[in-house]
């Protein structure tokens, strides 16, 4: 009886530390400056991002609600990489005056990109986070899981909707006019659906 007594105390008083870290942990990397690309949250996932940063059992450290992208292909990350970035809904006009003007600068290869909503979120406990990934993956987040086990949990959140392909090269715009005008309904076709996951995921929470 007195080692049960001893083996649950040193159990708790572990348990009570991590928590400690973990608390710390979260006020620490919420109080930290947005590094991101744009430097703020995006309108979009903000309200499901501060949902899950008022839990005691999880916080948010990275997020993004779904983005269109003009990119030089490239391995190497940077932030020069970027030639345009869209987190709203996009029109033939704007698509095209931006790929004439990115077309005159560039020789290099550059891309078209669709990224999908996605999320990064640091979980107090492998309950937390197994609790964490099956709501998503319900609210159809399905290219999810956990990425992380031991000192932390942290869940990695991804949709599925994307398009990446080439769409510039040695000063041309690849594709024409007809390619564009479906490639803009396609695209934000797709961001509407990304949009819509973000919503039933904060519905769930």
């Amino acid at each position: 009886m007195p080692q049960d007594i001893f083996f649950h105390g040193k159990q708790n008083s572990q348990k009570q530390t991590n928590e400690r870290v973990f608390a710390q942990r979260k006020k620490d990397v919420l109080s930290k400056a947005d590094k991101s690309h744009i430097g703020r949250w995006d309108e979009k996932i903000m309200s499901l991002c501060r949902k899950i940063n008022k839990s005691d059992k999880y916080y948010t450290t990275s997020s993004c609600s779904g983005r269109i992208i003009i990119i030089a292909d490239q391995d190497k990350k940077a932030r020069n990489l970027f030639l345009k970035r869209y987190h709203n809904l996009i029109s033939f006009e704007q698509l095209k005056k931006d790929l004439k003007e990115v077309a005159k600068k560039n020789k290099d290869l550059i891309k078209f990109k669709l990224d999908p909503c996605a999320l990064h979120v640091a979980c107090k406990s492998l309950e937390d986070a197994n609790e964490l990934y099956s709501k998503a993956k319900l609210a159809g987040w399905k290219k999810s899981g956990i990425i992380a086990i031991g000192k932390r949990y942290v869940v990695e959140l991804n949709s599925t909707e994307r398009l990446e392909f080439p769409i510039i090269n040695d000063n041309e715009i690849l594709v024409n006019d007809e390619f564009l005008r479906i490639l803009v309904k396609r695209a934000n076709e797709k961001l509407k659906k990304t949009w819509k996951k973000i919503r039933k995921l904060e519905a769930k929470r």
